[in-house]
């Protein structure tokens, strides 16, 4: 009987051992780029719009071209999640696996758009410009807070606003660089960026 209650016991704390390792992995690998206010550290500007702080987030409002806050490391496959605001009329991007950081632009990276006010909405708010269109009805984010998911997976991206697929493609064009976050015109603002590479 003292043995089959050890063996209980054994098991019984194996499986808890088991799912607070599960539990560290899954939350373990998250790391926090920006979280309300905090953040800028981990990014480079290029370009001159006034990235700045409020009350909640970063944000950019005016410039004289566009600007990008590029992440100090560069990444290949991973999960990123961003929460950002945009205005109606915002122009803005989140650009990935940047080839040329400092001359950033729509070809040399992979561009999930926020723009909602493009003139060819196929590749506007929600598609991967020049590579994977988003389809009718597209996608409006103007005003209101929203989530990007995106996973960069070898050759396979995969975009998801507020929930719902929309971009989901091969490429292999790019397989590694920084990361940008965009103001192009409008108002912009990001409260919590996390990355989780794979």
């Amino acid at each position: 009987m003292a043995r089959i209650k050890t063996a209980a016991k054994i098991v019984s704390l194996s499986f808890v051992s088991l799912l607070a390792y599960f539990s560290f992995a899954q939350s373990g690998g998250w790391v926090t780029l920006i979280d309300g206010t905090e953040g800028l550290d981990n990014f480079n500007i290029v370009g001159d719009a006034n990235w700045h702080t409020d009350a909640s987030s970063i944000r950019a409002t005016e410039g004289s071209g566009a600007s990008w806050l590029v992440t100090k490391e560069s990444y290949g496959d991973f999960v990123l999640r961003v929460e950002f605001w945009a205005s109606h009329d915002a122009n803005s991007g989140i650009y990935m696996r940047c080839q040329e950081p400092t001359r950033i632009t729509d070809r040399n990276c992979y561009e999930a758009n926020i723009f909602d006010q493009r003139p060819d909405l196929s590749y506007g708010t929600g598609g991967i410009v020049h590579v994977a269109a988003v389809e009718e009805p597209y996608p409006k984010v103007g005003d209101k807070w929203n989530v990007y998911k995106i996973t960069a997976d070898g050759d396979h991206l995969l975009v998801e606003l507020n929930g719902e697929v929309t971009a989901d493609v091969r490429d292999s064009q790019m397989s590694e660089g920084p990361i940008g976050l965009q103001w192009g015109r409008g108002t912009l603002r990001f409260r919590k960026v996390e990355i989780m590479e794979l």
